[in-house]
């Protein structure tokens, strides 16, 4: 009898989706490993398949948007579409002209600098997805570093258009980055991300570690601060990136609630790795957490708290 062309789908017992379709089985070397004996088979053995989070089938996994990229180029298009249009009214209308120079001042010392952690993060995200045991979660990943770079773009776009109304704003941004005092603890944790070879810990710590402070400090309380300040373009424009981080965070939550039914010893290995990682990413955070008010910082830990107790994960003070 002749194989079929989606016999690994059978098992659904109903019609595939587009995504059981698109996600299924795409990377033919796991369990088999590769066609050729070549150098780059000792990290995959070294930091994929001998990472300590282990599951007995990844694939197991499924994105609860169930994100195609057919879904997700639609998804991305209206989002788009509204941020543009904000842009095009805020232009006509000379938003930034109204704008007080104290928040302008602000605005100096943390927009032009932005960038440099968010992209570090669209390659940390990109790195995960490269190493990653599932293409199913290879997918999300990539997903997610289209995301950032999306972010990158539209804080590179805000800052431009403040150098219109403001020449040599954020000319000092490399230097900010590298040498201001506030930058340094989220310049040290996006370092080190970036050396975190094992792919499982390199997503609990991005992933359940700092982004989710990240983007609760930076596409939430400080997009409020913005709105307070006058500032509604900018304001609505994190709102929109923060659309892109709940999903973040919903497919990380899946995943990891995924891996601790397959096999219970996952939470030990994570709460090891959350103990390693929160205290440098609260440093991170507690610079600007003051920017908005003397609770935020309290508010972004209570967030991430939520976020791993809704992973299946506990929470006790320094795990």
């Amino acid at each position: 009898m002749r194989q079929r062309t989606y016999w690994h789908l059978e098992k659904f017992r109903r019609r595939p989706s587009d995504y059981d379709i698109g996600s299924s089985n795409l990377l033919y070397y796991i369990g088999r490993g590769f066609e050729v004996n070549v150098p780059i088979d000792a990290w995959y053995k070294t930091y994929q398949r001998g990472s300590p989070l282990v599951s007995g089938d990844w694939e197991r996994f499924r994105d609860p948007r169930e994100t195609t990229y057919a879904k997700y180029t639609e998804l991305q298009r209206t989002k788009e579409t509204f941020v543009e249009g904000l842009l095009r009214h805020a232009e006509a209308a000379g938003h930034d002209a109204r704008l007080a120079p104290e928040w302008l001042r602000t605005l100096s010392g943390v927009l032009p600098p932005l960038r440099y952690p968010v992209h570090g993060l669209q390659m940390i995200s990109a790195y995960i997805g490269h190493m990653a045991p599932s293409g199913r979660i290879v997918i999300a990943s990539l997903f997610q570093a289209a995301d950032e770079m999306r972010t990158v773009q539209r804080v590179a776009y805000r800052m431009r258009q403040l150098m219109s109304l403001l020449p040599g704003f954020g000319e000092n941004a490399r230097t900010l980055w590298q040498g201001d005092p506030a930058w340094q603890p989220t310049r040290e944790i996006i370092e080190k991300l970036l050396v975190t070879y094992d792919w499982g810990e390199a997503f609990v710590a991005l992933n359940l570690v700092f982004k989710p402070r990240f983007d609760e400090l930076w596409m939430r309380h400080f997009a409020a601060r913005c709105q307070s300040e006058g500032d509604d373009l900018f304001a609505k424009i994190l709102f929109s990136l923060d659309e892109d981080a709940r999903w973040h965070r919903e497919w990380s939550r899946a995943l990891v609630r995924m891996a601790i039914e397959d096999h219970a010893e996952n939470v030990e290995t994570i709460g090891g790795w959350l103990k390693r990682w929160t205290p440098l990413a609260r440093r991170a955070i507690a610079p600007f957490a003051q920017l908005v008010d003397a609770m935020t910082a309290a508010k972004v830990e209570a967030a991430c708290l939520e976020h791993l107790e809704s992973a299946g994960l506990p929470t006790r003070e320094g795990s």
